[in-house]
């Protein structure tokens, strides 16, 4: 009878300890279903992301630590460019200086193109992104921040005034900027007035520069009426 009862009592055990292996096995299984499923949500965001975003994220976080360091120099009332360079060595000074010249040269005028590049590279470099507000909104709207294939953006942003009038200021300052280094020329009495205002005369002659020539014969005919 004891044989028997130590029998049972050593299957009871095994069995009870296969059932405990079995049911870390569950949890272990469940853990690695969970774990593997989070790993494909976040591999999938990371697909949608833009191809350069660790960059630009980087680019980011390197902006707002420059401006916090920078706040807490004017708060120490000291001069924060002047605190910078006084940490790098001359050299380093100089290839950055070298960097930052063959990033953006100043090659003066050459076309209306290039001058409009160097404006809105300029315009960009001195945007400071706010990636609070950045954050809170790519949280909200989810999946449409982004702006895929399928989706309606009507309605999901409201405009910022503050940026919407900062975006005021610099067309009217490009403006004014226009106006001052542009020089006024004389006036024809004898030349036909083909335009409504001043902006409008400027433009038809960047149209008669580069396309008169080819346009020649078709104004002609408009003008004596015998065009087809």
């Amino acid at each position: 009878m004891e044989g028997e009862s130590s029998k049972n009592d050593s299957f009871k055990e095994r069995q009870a300890e296969r059932m405990k292996r079995l049911r870390d096995l569950h949890i272990k299984r469940n853990e690695a279903r969970q774990m593997n499923h989070q790993e494909v949500v976040e591999e999938d965001k990371r697909n949608k992301l833009p191809p350069n975003w660790e960059a630009r994220k980087r680019q980011a976080e390197w902006v707002l630590n420059d401006e916090e360091k920078r706040k807490k120099a004017e708060e120490n009332g000291e001069n924060y460019d002047r605190v910078k360079l006084l940490q790098i060595d001359a050299l380093e000074a100089e290839r950055l200086d070298r960097k930052k010249k063959k990033k953006n040269p100043d090659i003066g005028f050459a076309d209306y193109e290039q001058a409009t590049a160097r404006q809105y590279n300029r315009l960009v470099k001195n945007m400071k992104p706010d990636m609070e507000q950045y954050e809170r909104q790519r949280n909200k709207l989810g999946d449409a921040f982004y702006g895929g294939q399928n989706t309606i953006l009507h309605g999901l942003h409201n405009d910022n005034q503050i940026l919407l009038k900062e975006h005021f200021r610099n067309v009217i300052k490009g403006i004014s900027k226009r106006e001052k280094y542009s020089r006024r020329r004389m006036h024809n009495d004898d030349a036909d007035i083909d335009y409504i205002n001043e902006r409008n005369m400027k433009f038809n002659k960047k149209l008669e520069r580069f396309y008169g020539e080819h346009t020649t014969e078709i104004k002609q005919n408009l003008e004596r009426g015998t065009a087809v």
